[in-house]
């Protein structure tokens, strides 16, 4: 039985579904939930706040919160009508022309050809010769992968260049095409991805932990090495902080915690997070860490001996003894915290969630894992135990 997720997991998901950017079930699946388990998060959620507000609420506020579930309530509405839409344009009976002219109306909302044909289970050259426009076959590709390559790019939030482009068109879509075909195109439709800056750094403390890593970060199985850091942000009421807990194996974050403080709760909610949903073996997984301050202290040092947990520390001012961790903060600065200016603590806080459960674990790909994202990656692994 999967590990109940912690509050604050909980409690940053019915924000995001409040907020109404996604539709519930796109949401939940991106959270790797189910659709019913979010709405009743939801629901929770309102009646723990109308218990606690009562008659404190004012009519506007209750104004507010009415429309807002009106809204939820309208996009189930639509989702259901797309998949009844979907069941219907499936029958056997329903004439091509007229599936061709909901292709049509696909393509001008930037929906790839290629892509509604599929769905639709219709033919790409039928919809072509049903528009009367005959083009050459080679300048017709073109144009399908211009649309697929400014989808995907849309859909990496920008941040994918020609690698992970050619990696979604291939592994994810089952497209044949070089990737030089795709460079071109993207530098023909100007597009390219986001390029990385460096530096930052952190307090730092006598080690309490020898280094049980020694730069050596690749592993062969899930739960063998964790390892944790702590990045910063400003917004315009001041920083937010953020603590993580990345397996090696898959570079999945498996625990996180975001605060305005950054002290030993910070460190500690994060590897709470981690054991929580991973419970790892006792005395098999190390916890690689810096030397800050947080993690030298006394109650982190309890959390991780409760948990059974080896603890590791690289050598004091050295990021290359955790690049991996530093890697990862570096794609957040570039796709994320640097990407806009941020108003409030609040609205940061929920992005960094919506970016690491919503994007980064579940669909971002990482070169090093073969172009796979976390999740997927993780997916993949078959324990050695099990060949005979």
């Amino acid at each position: 039985m999967p590990a109940p997720h912690p509050p604050e997991f909980r409690r940053r998901a019915v924000e995001l579904a409040r907020q109404g950017d996604k539709p519930l079930l796109q949401l939940a699946h991106d959270l790797g939930i189910s659709r019913s388990c979010l709405q009743n998060w939801l629901r929770q959620a309102d009646a723990d706040e109308n218990a606690g507000a009562g008659s404190r609420l004012t009519n506007a506020e209750k104004k507010e919160l009415a429309e807002l579930r009106r809204r939820n309530k309208q996009l189930e509405m639509e989702n259901d009508i797309l998949k009844r839409a979907a069941a219907y344009f499936a029958r056997e009976n329903v004439l091509p022309k007229l599936i061709y002219s909901l292709v049509r109306e696909l393509a001008d909302d930037r929906i790839p050809v290629a892509v509604a044909c599929r769905v639709l289970q219709v033919s790409t050259s039928g919809y072509y010769e049903w528009l009367g426009r005959p083009e050459p076959p080679r300048e017709l590709r073109n144009k399908e992968l211009t649309k697929m390559i400014r989808r995907i790019h849309a859909d990496s939030r920008g941040s994918y260049g020609s690698p992970r482009v050619h990696a979604e068109l291939t592994l994810g879509l089952g497209e044949k095409v070089n990737r030089k075909r795709v460079e071109r195109l993207m530098r023909a439709d100007g597009l390219q991805g986001v390029y990385r800056r460096r530096g930052r750094r952190n307090l730092v403390n006598q080690a309490t932990e020898e280094d049980l890593v020694q730069r050596r970060f690749d592993v062969e199985a899930p739960d063998r090495l964790w390892l944790t850091d702590i990045t910063e942000h400003p917004t315009g009421e001041g920083k937010v902080y953020c603590a993580a807990v990345m397996d090696a194996y898959s570079r999945r974050v498996i625990g996180w915690s975001i605060d305005v403080r950054q002290d030993t709760d910070l460190v500690v909610n994060a590897l709470a997070m981690a054991v929580a949903r991973r419970k790892p073996d006792a005395s098999s997984t190390i916890l690689h860490s810096d030397h800050g301050t947080q993690y030298t202290s006394w109650a982190f040092g309890k959390r991780l001996q409760d948990a059974g947990l080896l603890g590791s520390m690289g050598t004091v001012g050295d990021c290359y003894d955790n690049a991996m961790m530093e890697s990862f903060w570096g794609t957040m600065q570039l796709e994320l915290l640097d990407a806009r200016i941020w108003k409030t603590r609040e609205e940061l806080a929920n992005a960094i969630f919506e970016w690491i459960e919503c994007w980064y674990n579940p669909y971002r790909r990482h070169s090093s894992i073969g172009m796979h994202s976390p999740v997927t990656f993780e997916g993949l692994y078959r324990p050695s135990d099990t060949v005979e």
